[in-house]
């Protein structure tokens, strides 16, 4: 699955991963190996990804208790962060529209897309109930193919590091990472009704990330079909 070329593979980096990464160390079996699993990655394995992020990871990061929130964007403060581009909005919508992703979840369906039309080679995160299982990757990547994206690979840290997909997709597991990674994300996604109203709030909170110094850059390159249309 991986291939390390002269130019280092592009990681996107989901939210839910550097929540995973500040974490008090869990109690919980499953928790403290997923907790473990990111710490490698992020440790062992800098050299050899580019770890990426977007506007939706910052914003989504921030949020809930202030002090987790400034490890978090501390965390992140060195990385390189993806352009929201024009055309990331109608593939969003179109994974909205199939049920790709939940309707009430729109910021999911901006990392996908972000990641996907940038070209970014893995988008890894921990929300195994909307992102990282099986039917929802196999359904995200059928209809970002079908707009004439190539479909990135979608996995968990463990997946990423281990070079294949895992046997058995915890759905339905929980923990309170999880749950308050996911209740954060139901807050913020509750502030808009459209994505056109989220689409406008990221070009402001863009503009201020901007001038607080964060790194933007682009990795978007037109097809030869786009260009006929152009």
């Amino acid at each position: 699955m991986i291939y390390y070329a002269t130019e280092k593979p592009k990681v996107y980096i989901e939210t839910t991963v550097v929540s995973y990464l500040v974490a008090r160390p869990s109690p919980d079996a499953t928790v403290a190996s997923w907790q473990r699993a990111t710490r490698q990655l992020w440790e062992g394995y800098e050299n050899r990804f580019e770890f990426v992020v977007s506007d939706i990871v910052l914003v989504e990061t921030r949020r809930g208790n202030p002090t987790a929130a400034q490890q978090r964007l501390d965390m992140l403060a060195s990385l390189t962060v993806l352009e929201t581009l024009p055309t990331v909005d109608p593939l969003a919508q179109q994974l909205l529209e199939t049920g790709a992703v939940p309707q009430n979840f729109r910021s999911d369906a901006q990392h996908i897309a972000i990641a996907t039309v940038h070209g970014v080679e893995y988008l890894v995160s921990w929300n195994h109930k909307h992102i990282v299982n099986a039917n929802k990757r196999e359904h995200i990547n059928k209809i970002c193919q079908a707009a004439g994206f190539k479909p990135i690979t979608i996995c968990t840290p463990t997946e990423l590091i281990e070079e294949f997909e895992m046997k058995e997709v915890i759905e339905d597991y929980t923990d309170p990472i999880l749950e308050e990674c996911l209740r954060m994300k139901a807050e913020f996604n509750a502030q808009f009704n459209s994505m056109e109203e989220l689409s406008a709030y990221l070009k402001l909170e863009n503009e201020k990330f901007k001038k607080q110094g964060w790194k933007y850059v682009s990795y978007y390159k037109p097809s030869e079909e786009s260009d006929k249309d152009a």
